[in-house]
């Protein structure tokens, strides 16, 4: 019998994200100066106001109250009737040093000695229901706030955009689990006031099927056999959203974590990304599994995947590895037997994750919004202030977890040709 799936994703100018972007930036300045900074930073941002918090351990002063208005202003929040506006808003900053308790588990006098710096599971998954091996609710989820982005930052159309917005997308999935149809999309953006609510609301749906939904089959053609006249539409259902961002509510660091992830597909061990240095396994070994997962898909150990690592605080040898292929494998082997072959590829200690994705650059602040996963891995120029007048222009990897470069090494660990 057909059934439905949902997931939703959320705008850069979503509270939760902009907390998400100011901790990623403040990762990626204090790395650029110390590469081996751990960073372990909160923000919180609510009307007029954001708050730091955290945990560093670094060689070097960075300015948090520059980096978050920089990073506000980045995302649109650049007008005093928002609320929360980035040259006008305080910032409390409450950061101090790290535990010495937590770095002495960490740190060890052999690099590839070092330990989890924390307990815990994580969770990788990949499929190969889309092009980059990422569950297709999720995608379209994020595609159509990607494009509602580019919309408002375009300024030509839909001119009442503001930065925060919602989607949320129901894919119907026939019984061999392939996605057939959308059955609805839900879009919630925030907008400037309208003298009338009812002409407010018919020009925000018009436009969201008239400008955005052309858009997506335009830039998306891959997806356009999924839409149809009976998609169920539902366009800023409270009938109004003027109020929004960081004024309409509070944001944390971490409350997206699925969002982050896959939509709900696979699995999720509870930790968040944003804010943490790599020897966080929370980030760190959550890049390793869906690197994985992507490659075992990709190589056609199966057509589904979901790969979980956990750790014990301070020590480097993961508890184990699990690996679930849904019935979807296409070697003769057991599942268990797929996890030993895995562990024997990939070495899942925490020094040896960081080497391998290279995530000791400071390459996490475009990692804050739309997704860590099922990004196109690309190699940027950025460009680091310090507070002393100087700079540090430098190259920087970004999303290494998704290249596809052990499907050679998995093809052959399985004798896949």
């Amino acid at each position: 019998m057909s059934y439905l799936f949902t997931s939703e994703s959320v705008s850069e100018g979503h509270p939760d994200k902009v907390a998400d972007q100011i901790s990623d930036a403040l990762v990626d300045n204090f790395l650029a100066w110390d590469p081996q900074s751990k960073i372990a930073c909160e923000t919180l941002v609510t009307t007029g106001q954001v708050v730091l918090a955290g945990e560093v351990k670094c060689n070097t002063y960075i300015d948090v109250q520059t980096i978050a208005r920089e990073v506000i202003a980045r995302i649109g929040y650049t007008k005093s009737e928002y609320m929360f506006e980035a040259h006008s808003c305080g910032v409390l900053s409450a950061i101090h040093e790290q535990s010495a308790d937590i770095n002495q588990g960490v740190d060890k006098k052999k690099k590839e000695e070092q330990g989890a710096g924390d307990q815990g599971m994580m969770f990788g998954y990949a499929t190969n229901e889309t092009a980059n091996y990422m569950p297709l609710a999720l995608d379209l989820a994020h595609n159509l706030l990607l494009q509602l982005a580019a919309i408002r930052r375009e300024g030509k159309q839909m001119k009442y955009l503001r930065p925060d917005a919602k989607s949320q997308v129901t894919l119907e999935y026939d019984d061999n689990n392939k996605p057939v149809r959308i059955d609805a999309i839900v879009i919630s953006t925030q907008h400037d006031d309208f003298a009338e609510e009812k002409a407010m609301q018919e020009r925000i749906t018009k436009d969201v099927k008239t400008v955005l939904i052309p858009r997506i089959l335009k830039s998306y053609p891959q997806y356009k056999h999924l839409f149809n006249e009976e998609i169920k539409y539902h366009i800023n259902p409270t009938g109004k959203f003027v109020i929004g961002g960081p004024h309409g509510d509070t944001g944390l660091t971490g409350r997206k974590i699925i969002v982050d992830t896959y939509g709900g597909k696979g699995a999720h061990g509870g930790g968040a990304f944003s804010g943490k240095d790599p020897s966080k396994v929370d980030r760190s070994a959550a890049y390793a599994t869906r690197h994985i997962a992507k490659n075992m898909v990709a190589a056609g150990v199966c057509d589904e995947v979901l790969v979980q690592v956990s750790y014990a605080i301070g020590v480097a040898e993961p508890m184990g590895l699990y690996v679930n292929t849904y019935g979807t494998s296409k070697v003769e082997m057991t599942d268990g037997e797929i996890a030993k072959i895995l562990s024997e590829i990939f070495d899942m200690r925490p020094y040896f994750i960081e080497e391998r994705l290279k995530l000791r650059q400071p390459m996490y602040s475009e990692c804050a919004a739309y997704g860590h996963m099922g990004r196109v891995p690309e190699t940027v120029t950025k460009t680091f202030k310090s507070v002393d007048g100087k700079s540090k222009t430098m190259k920087v990897e970004l999303f290494t977890w998704e290249k596809l470069d052990y499907v050679a090494k998995v093809k052959k660990a399985f004798k896949i040709k």
